[in-house]
């Protein structure tokens, strides 16, 4: 169980909260979309639930454990279980796809180890498991650098379920691909989900793929939940509350064919 418990994020400097008062709880098996127009909260939101970002005011609440009281060495205990996949990647890019996935074995082991990257058979052969499992096994020993976007958040998807994770969170990981290649991402991370058993959490900006793939849909507008249901509840009301001002002109709502 994952709560978020009256959590307001105020960065300094800025008048308006980044995030306000959001109160939400996730389950095991819940696939959830977060919607939002650019900076609508919900990177701030995303990066709360690992411990990344520090509410302001509220607690985050893992199995019933605050994060808000956990010093940084704590945190990064909890971390190992929520793998986390990006917008831009965050690879090494001069290091292979293997080395890419082995990083994320570094929360279980030593500074030395992860300073001299010795790894066990053990972790190799893991790594090698799940890099076929996004289909990259022919590309194990190429630099990332040298790979397609696409290519490039397999490994990220890899990397993050190296660390046996309990929860995936997922900042806009499909926001810099071509749409076929974000569809083709979201069923692997749809594939890997269920076959995990994983709580997923991920910040869209195509409401399109959210519909077709979450089991829950959550919108965010300045900072605070505006809508937190099912897909099929989403309609062009809710799409035009989260994406417009109340002057303009309704939007429609697009449609996947």
């Amino acid at each position: 169980m994952l709560e978020i418990k009256n959590v307001s994020v105020q960065f300094q400097g800025s008048k308006d909260a980044a995030i306000s008062d959001i109160n939400l709880s996730f389950d095991k098996g819940d696939f959830v979309c977060i919607l939002g127009k650019s900076g609508a909260g919900k990177s701030t939101l995303i990066r709360c639930l690992n411990g990344l970002q520090k509410p302001t005011n509220g607690d985050i609440l893992w199995n019933s454990n605050s994060l808000a009281k956990k010093n940084e060495e704590q945190l990064r205990k909890v971390r190992r279980e929520m793998g986390m996949i990006f917008q831009h990647f965050n690879l090494v890019p001069r290091l292979s796809v293997i080395q890419n996935v082995l990083t994320g074995t570094f929360g279980y082991r030593s500074t030395f180890k992860n300073l001299i990257g010795w790894f066990t058979d053990d972790e190799i052969n893991r790594a090698k498991k799940i890099i076929e499992d996004v289909g990259l096994i022919d590309q194990l020993d190429r630099k990332v650098e040298k790979l397609s976007g696409g290519q490039k958040q397999r490994v990220g998807i890899a990397r993050a379920l190296i660390q046996q994770p309990k929860v995936f969170l997922g900042d806009e990981p499909v926001s810099s691909l071509d749409p076929g290649t974000s569809n083709h991402i979201f069923n692997l991370i749809q594939e890997m989900h269920n076959r995990h058993q994983l709580l997923t959490i991920i910040n869209v900006h195509d409401v399109n793929l959210a519909k077709r793939y979450a089991t829950r849909l959550i919108a965010l507008k300045d900072g605070k939940v505006i809508f937190d249901d099912s897909p099929e509840a989403f309609d062009e009301d809710k799409f035009h509350l989260t994406y417009h001002s109340t002057n303009e002109k309704l939007g429609t709502l697009p449609i996947y064919n």
